[in-house]
């Protein structure tokens, strides 16, 4: 399974929006931020908007905005959306009828891995990324404070 850029930098500008929650964030100061193309993140956006995950906001303060809760955007609604199905192999795809599952000695397998990924994905929310994000972030800037010593 290989997740792409898209779906990686859609959770990336989802995370960007989320942090500044109520207020129109330009997909300018996303791209710079996160230091993706602008150009591509006009594409992303266009498709988080189309799934139902943000709302454009028009005018001279003008940029977009959760269309829902964070906590009620999951990571896998996320992906999916972004990627389409994220089967490791095409057998435990929901409409794909396996020819050779009286012999196959990996179906099982396959089907752990994507139940541990969908329950990854799954249980984890824009809200639990976001506030991952702000630790990460604050635990930076800590490290980069200079120390003084004591006297």
């Amino acid at each position: 399974m290989w997740v792409s850029t898209k779906a990686q930098y859609g959770l990336r500008a989802l995370i960007e929006i989320g942090r500044r929650e109520g207020e129109a964030v330009p997909l300018k100061d996303v791209s710079e931020r996160q230091g993706i193309s602008q150009h591509y993140l006009e594409q992303i956006a266009s498709n988080l908007r189309r799934a139902g995950f943000i709302k454009s906001i028009r005018g001279a303060h003008g940029g977009y905005r959760l269309a829902r809760p964070a906590a009620a955007i999951s990571a896998y609604d996320v992906v999916t959306a972004m990627e389409g199905s994220l089967a490791p192999v095409s057998c435990v795809e929901e409409d794909h009828t396996c020819n050779h599952q009286n012999v196959c000695g990996t179906q099982t397998l396959w089907h752990r891995v994507d139940a541990a990924l969908r329950d990854v994905l799954g249980s984890t929310t824009l809200a639990d990324l976001i506030v991952e994000s702000e630790q990460l972030q604050h635990a930076r800037l800590v490290q980069l404070e200079p120390s003084f010593p004591v006297a």
